[in-house]
């Protein structure tokens, strides 16, 4: 009898608890049901009744992105009319001429010209300002959109006027558009006699085939150390990620595990493959901007004691993005689940789920982050980021050089140079002469630009603060003194920082000649990370104790 009312009590208390779960399903069924009819009758109201015409259109795709910007920076709705922009950051491709166009000073400036493009094969070059395009002026048209404009079906010609710096008049050019792809890998090479280098900038659909095309033809080359540099790769697709493990790890070993609210979904990927490679030693350079698939790949080299990790703590992007296909050929990336690499860690650093006050977010404390090992026992955390083994500090740019840059003046010198220079050596041998830095200072004196250093601003501050405390009149002569001593003189501090501004230079002018991989080439000489790789892989002993623990 005790069994039997035992039995009852739990079929009551089942019942009751599925009857409240119903329950709770239903009202939340309700509300959503509530504040869309809402949200209807407001848009009615709106429509008929406000003082100007509203762009339907427009004002939804504002009240969506404004809700999706609630949860997190990565659900995203796509409208119809920005499908092909979707479709250019999955798969690489897009239909147009292969140059990348930026605004300076309500100019539309080439900045960049891809190598094998129909631009590069036009003749178009870094520095030109399109004045026009197909003959609509798009000085005058402020609303031009015109990178849609360069865009257009395979084999079809648009005719570009523009401006090149040292030519008396507009110049004509035909360009024939043909599909653009977007390398992810931009530049791969040996670096020394025995170490190749690979620069992975992005994960969208053939990411794999070029890093394993690169990899099989270094090793043609003799290689025998990589360096897989994934520095300011924002991530991608989760296949291209899994796959790039798998050139380094063994066949059926974990790479990452996905888990979210619907279960049936959550899935832990392992590598399909025969790996291209179990024992070459591997240094991946990491930086603040590696996120997402990058972290993957990373993260897993480090938790298989794969490789060394060089650089700065990763972004911390441990969400995973489904994409969901909407009414009217629109469409919604959706954050769905997050990922865990071998270790077990989860790396996402910031909790959307749990906001300030103030509707912002904050990182993961670190008396909540976890432990976790490696394979061979190191010890390495979640919850934000992938810490490198070998840290190097990033490096702050001088006021100098940030205002020089951000006012343009590096990339106009560069435009100038170009003009009057018709060769250049190689990257890697190319530098500026002693003569030649001096001409840039001396053009560079009569450019506007100004900039104030921090020990500037410090003194602002303590200055305000003495005329709040009633202290000014005290030492308002010494602070005159100090502010005379460390009031910054432009031509001195070209001097005092001659080495980074011309090493800022000399990459700019190499790319103008030799476009990504001048960009590149260029840096390799003053790049602390890969400096700091080549010194690891010359001490092998080093290597080997890094990959152990030791310190």
């Amino acid at each position: 009898m005790k069994k039997q009312w035992k039995s009852l009590a739990l079929a009551g208390a089942l019942a009751g608890s599925l009857s409240l779960v119903a329950m709770k399903t239903d009202d939340r069924f309700f509300e959503i049901a509530r504040n869309l009819d809402i949200y209807a009758t407001l848009f009615k109201e709106l429509n008929m009744y406000y003082v100007d015409e509203i762009n339907p259109n427009r004002m939804v795709k504002t009240s969506i992105d404004a809700m999706l910007k609630a949860l997190d920076p990565y659900t995203n709705f796509f409208a119809e009319d920005e499908i092909e922009d979707y479709m250019t950051m999955t798969t690489g491709r897009y239909n147009g001429i292969g140059a990348l166009i930026g605004q300076r000073q309500n100019k539309s400036i080439v900045l960049m010209v891809y190598e094998g493009t129909p631009a590069e094969k036009s003749g178009l070059q870094i520095g030109d300002e399109i004045l026009k395009i197909d003959g609509v002026d798009i000085k005058t048209r402020k609303d031009t959109d015109t990178g849609k404009l360069l865009k257009g079906q395979t084999n079809t010609n648009v005719k570009l006027t523009v401006q090149r710096y040292g030519q008396k008049g507009p110049l004509d050019l035909t360009v024939s558009r043909d599909v653009v792809k977007m390398t992810n890998v931009p530049y791969y090479g040996m670096i020394s006699e025995d170490v190749g280098y690979i620069d992975l900038k992005d994960f969208t659909a053939t990411a794999s085939r070029e890093v394993r095309t690169a990899f099989q033809e270094l090793k043609g080359k003799g290689m025998k150390k990589l360096v897989l540099d994934v520095r300011e790769n924002p991530g991608g697709l989760l296949n291209m990620a899994i796959d790039i493990c798998n050139i380094f790890i063994p066949k059926d070993s974990e790479v990452v595990t996905t888990k979210g609210k619907v279960t049936e979904w959550n899935k832990t990927y392992t590598a399909l493959n025969p790996p291209l490679d179990l024992e070459i030693p591997i240094v991946v350079l990491t930086n603040s901007h590696s996120a997402s698939a990058a972290e993957i790949v990373s993260g897993v080299i480090q938790d298989y004691d794969r490789g060394v990790l060089i650089g700065q703590r990763t972004y911390g992007k441990g969400l995973v993005q489904t994409t969901r296909e909407l009414s009217f050929n629109t469409k919604l990336k959706i954050t769905t689940a997050k990922y865990y690499i071998p270790s077990g860690r989860c790396i996402q650093a910031i909790d959307y789920s749990h906001r300030n006050p103030d509707g912002s977010v904050g990182k993961i404390a670190d008396s909540l982050k976890t432990a976790f090992k490696t394979k061979a026992g190191r010890v390495v955390y979640d919850g934000g980021g992938v810490l490198p083994d070998v840290v190097i500090e990033a490096q702050t740019p001088t006021p100098i050089a940030l205002s020089l840059t951000n006012k343009g003046l590096i990339f106009d010198y560069a435009v100038k140079y170009r003009h009057e220079h018709p060769t250049i050596k190689p990257a890697r041998e190319f530098h500026l002469t002693d003569a030649e830095y001096q001409e840039f200072v001396k053009w560079a004196s009569n450019q506007e630009y100004d900039y104030t250093t921090q020990v500037e601003k410090d003194l602002g501050t303590l200055e305000a603060s003495a005329k709040k405390e009633k202290y000014f009149d005290q030492i308002q002569d010494q602070l005159k003194a100090l502010k005379t001593k460390v009031s910054h003189s432009k031509d001195a501090d070209m001097m005092t920082f001659k080495t980074e501004v011309q090493t800022l230079l000399e990459q700019e002018i190499a790319g103008h000649y030799y476009l990504q991989k001048g960009l590149k080439e260029a840096s390799f000489a003053t790049d602390p990370e890969l400096k700091a790789a080549l010194d690891l892989f010359k001490d092998m002993g080093r290597y080997t104790a890094t990959l152990k623990g030791a310190k």
